[in-house]
């Protein structure tokens, strides 16, 4: 099986790709690296006047480029080490949740939730705030409990939450800005089993009741409707299957895929039968390809309170957004302290879109879509399509010109920046 068909970004000879995995960002770097030891990834960090890390690719602007040395970490050493007294695992940061979730599984441990692709690497989705679903669930950032990177002088810097509080809340979400990551402590709780139901049909106005109904759940629509397409409940084993009758919903009656079309083979098992958490939270199985591929994606997270009238604002431009699109997630995430989650300080209602691969088609669509968007102060994801105003997003985030410091603080030489880094942190 070829990397493309593993979900990740195709490789070349040296070992790191030269376009995230969907094509629509290619690496402008002048060098590519793949060091085999965090030596050696200290003595290049020390040495570079520009570098990025790039992890699983699953990014889709350019906040990872540079013009420097693009480095991936996946040649370092992998380690999993569980504590059971502290109930934390450390792992490389450049393995994927997939991985991580099996080896956790065969001991007898687990993570708190996963985002629907297993695919994607740990120390990535960290950076960005990456996040499954569920309205007592943070995002996966929330998770971390210590951080070990390479700062710019090629030094090994250690943080951990308990020790290093409010500069920790600054650094978990750190977009790539403030060094490379090499170790991540995550938090782990008992294994667990989940039961996927997918439900079909859901009156809107049932939206807000089903996303608070189980441990994790997804609704899907292609606003060609008034109605949801699907709503998929991963509620605990234990608990009993919703009714027949669940929300004016139907049961689907096999296997469903979110994107009509693709194959359901590639998603996760449903109609109700018992697994392992990691084999159900996820949408999609670690060995087959995520999504569609051919893609792009957005999302934008408001407050909780705001769901209908989010919705009901983007109503205005269903007749724009649907010709583009390829399906609409829509998902809760909790709120947290960390300085750069979208989802700082207040609960979340995620709208995510996956769009046609056309960014010409999409970037308009966007822009109405903010502009719709924006009484509600939106935040966008940051690994995501957007085309937000860099002074409206900061008012957004009341952290922002901390992080600004403590980015300046911890590369004063400017090593870990990018372009899209100073469009949104202004030096």
């Amino acid at each position: 099986m070829t990397a493309s068909e593993q979900g990740g970004p195709p490789a070349t000879a040296a070992g790191v790709p030269r376009h995230n995995w969907a094509g629509n960002v290619r690496y402008a770097a002048r060098a590519f690296h793949r060091p085999t030891s965090t030596d050696e990834l200290r003595r290049l960090v020390a040495g570079s006047a520009r570098i990025r890390a790039v992890g699983t690719g699953h990014s889709f602007n350019r906040f990872g480029d540079t013009e420097g040395d693009l480095v991936t970490l996946a040649g370092l050493r992998p380690a999993i080490d569980v504590d059971p007294e502290r109930a934390r695992v450390t792992v490389t940061g450049s393995l994927r949740y997939g991985d991580v979730a099996r080896q956790l599984h065969a001991q007898g441990y687990a993570l708190a939730n996963l985002a629907s692709l297993p695919h994607i690497s740990v120390a990535g989705a960290v950076a960005t705030a990456t996040h499954g679903s569920g309205q007592t669930h943070g995002n996966l950032a929330t998770s971390v409990a210590a951080l070990e990177l390479v700062t710019a002088d090629g030094d090994l810097l250690y943080v951990d939450r308990d020790t290093d509080g409010d500069t920790f809340a600054g650094m978990v979400v750190g977009l790539g800005a403030l060094g490379l990551v090499t170790r991540v402590t995550l938090d782990v709780v008992p294994s667990f089993e989940v039961r996927q139901y997918v439900r079909l049909d859901l009156p809107r106005e049932a939206l807000d009741e089903a996303l608070g109904s189980a441990y994790s759940v997804s609704a899907f629509t292609d606003w060609r409707g008034p109605r949801l397409r699907e709503v998929w409940r991963k509620q605990l084993a234990d608990q009993p299957p919703p009714p027949a009758d669940w929300l004016g919903t139907t049961a689907a009656d096999q296997p469903r895929h979110p994107v009509l079309g693709m194959p359901p083979e590639n998603c996760t098992p449903q109609l109700g039968v018992p697994g392992p958490w990691h084999e159900r939270l996820p949408h999609f199985k670690l060995g087959f390809t995520p999504s569609n591929g051919d893609e792009l994606q957005s999302e934008y997270h408001v407050p909780r309170a705001a769901a209908a009238d989010a919705l009901a604002a983007l109503d205005d431009v269903a007749h724009l957004i649907a010709p583009v699109l390829q399906v609409c997630e829509l998902r809760t995430v909790a709120a947290d302290e960390l300085w750069l989650s979208p989802n700082h300080q207040r609960d979340s209602f995620v709208l995510h879109f996956t769009w046609i691969a056309d960014t010409a088609a999409v970037l308009p669509v966007l822009a109405a879509m903010e502009e719709r968007l924006a009484p509600f102060a939106f935040r966008p994801h940051w690994g995501k399509v957007f085309v937000t105003d860099p002074t409206a997003l900061a008012a957004r985030y009341p952290r922002h010109t901390d992080f600004t410091t403590l980015l300046t603080h911890l590369d004063p030489s400017s090593k870990f920046r990018t372009t899209l880094l100073d469009h949104y942190f202004p030096r």
